[in-house]
């Protein structure tokens, strides 16, 4: 197999850093600027981790790419990490969008297209009934609430190194095989060990030792991990965590923000889960934040009955802007006109040549590495066999190499997600641009062995 040549891969990343200074003097002013009245000169905190020592800055975007702010043209494999699957500003919905700019943004009250969404979302993922929010995060957050709230158990479950947005009890890993805070966590309100358990994904009997004892309320999980790489459940996994959960009285939640890849109705309808309360946000919107919440008819009604009318505005679960008329409209627009079966058919058989093309430079240039795909996102990683957990995915991220090729492909017009090997297709791509991507990345790799 082909070793990496360590001092030749830092040789060249100080040579791609340059280059990627050189070609964004403009970005570069606006960062100087940022840092006068943003915090480290990004809106966000994590933009610092861009690979060229300070973000792009984007002056525009439609459908799979953008321009930067030196007029610069990138091919656009990250899409706001799923926010923008469906492409940038898709025509249709932008039309909707923008009709309902003009009529209403948030009122407070519902409109019509929450009742088409609801009865949309019954179709597709088989639950009864809905809420929104406005990020993932937020549906997390309250069903975890919920689910305590209903079944009276202190504990929620979830599996190491998960991701379920910004929700402080998700925030916690197994360390040498201890629970405890996730590295990098801030600022905890308390240990997570007080309010979450943790396992490793694909381990059953880990899953079955923590729900024994008959105190947690629910199980948050992808149907796919994806945030650490995409790692799939073994044969029979999701059928034994239905199981289980049923047997130890413990509600089964499934996010399926991220895992909306695999199809029109996510991972669950693809394969028949049938999960207590379903999560999804970021791409049902077209980009603008919208999310929501589903339960089951009898999950549903359990919620309905214990919360007080003259007290459902106190319980932590809501917010002013949650349902506005602009989200709504935009869920309605995506799902009607963008997230729909025809354009999983055009944006799979990319995905699979994506995934093939970086394979055959994997295979020719005899790496010991690996690439999986979910639907229309794929991902490498800089190891020899598939990760079956977020530990042993953990234990193979080289941030090195990492910087260094996302820094490659983006000095030669590609955008990947930031923090992992990460790229969704979005229905404005093409073949041409996908080999691009192939050309691009063996370029890459035979600049560093």
């Amino acid at each position: 197999m082909t070793v990496i040549d360590r001092k030749r891969l830092q040789n060249v990343l100080q040579t791609e850093i340059s280059q990627f200074s050189k070609d964004h003097p403009e970005c570069y002013k606006l960062y100087q600027r940022a840092k006068g009245c943003l915090l480290d000169g990004v809106p966000m905190n994590w933009m610092v981790r861009w690979a060229g020592g300070f973000p792009l800055f984007v002056k525009e975007a439609k459908g799979a790419s953008f321009t930067c702010a030196d007029g610069k043209h990138f091919i656009d494999f990250c899409l706001g990490d799923t926010g923008a699957m469906v492409g940038h500003s898709p025509d249709k919905p932008m039309q909707l969008i923008a009709e309902q700019l003009k009529k209403g943004i948030t009122f407070m009250l519902p409109t019509e297209d929450a009742i088409w969404v609801g009865e949309e979302l019954q179709r597709r993922f088989g639950l009864k009934y809905w809420q929104t929010t406005l990020p993932a995060t937020d549906a997390n957050r309250f069903v975890l609430r919920l689910a305590r709230h209903i079944t009276k158990r202190p504990y929620v479950l979830v599996f190491d190194y998960c991701y379920h947005g910004s929700v402080d009890e998700t925030f916690i890993t197994l360390n040498d095989g201890i629970p405890g805070p996730r590295p990098g966590a801030i600022g905890p309100q308390v240990n997570p060990v007080v309010t979450t358990r943790v396992v490793p994904w694909n381990n059953l009997q880990a899953l079955e030792q923590a729900l024994a004892p008959g105190d947690v309320a629910c199980v948050l999980a992808e149907p796919v991990m994806t945030n650490i790489g995409i790692i799939h459940p073994q044969p029979g996994y999701h059928e034994a965590l239905r199981e289980l959960t049923k047997k130890y009285g413990t509600l089964l939640v499934i996010d399926e923000t991220h895992t909306m890849c695999t199809g029109p109705g996510g991972y669950t309808a693809a394969h028949g889960l049938k999960p207590d309360i379903l999560t999804v946000g970021k791409t049902i919107g077209s980009g603008i934040p919208a999310a929501v919440y589903g339960f089951t008819e009898e999950v549903g009604d359990m919620v309905s009955k214990s919360i007080k009318v003259d007290e459902s505005d106190v319980g932590g679960i809501g917010g002013t802007l949650a349902g506005n008329a602009l989200s709504l409209a935009a869920m309605r627009a995506t799902l009607e006109n963008a997230l729909d079966q025809k354009t999983f058919d055009h944006t799979v058989p990319l995905a699979i040549r994506f995934t093939d093309g970086v394979k055959q430079v994997m295979d020719e240039l005899k790496l010991p590495w690996v690439i999986n795909r979910l639907g229309c996102r794929a991902e490498y990683w800089f190891c020899d066999r598939l990760p079956q957990n977020g530990g042993e995915a953990e234990a193979a991220v080289d941030a090195e190499l990492d910087r260094y090729m996302h820094l490659a492909a983006l000095n030669r017009g590609i955008l990947m997600t930031p923090f992992h090997n990460m790229a969704l297709i979005a229905p404005d791509i093409t073949e041409k641009e996908i080999d691009i991507h192939t050309r691009i990345f063996r370029e890459a790799v035979t600049q560093i062995i």
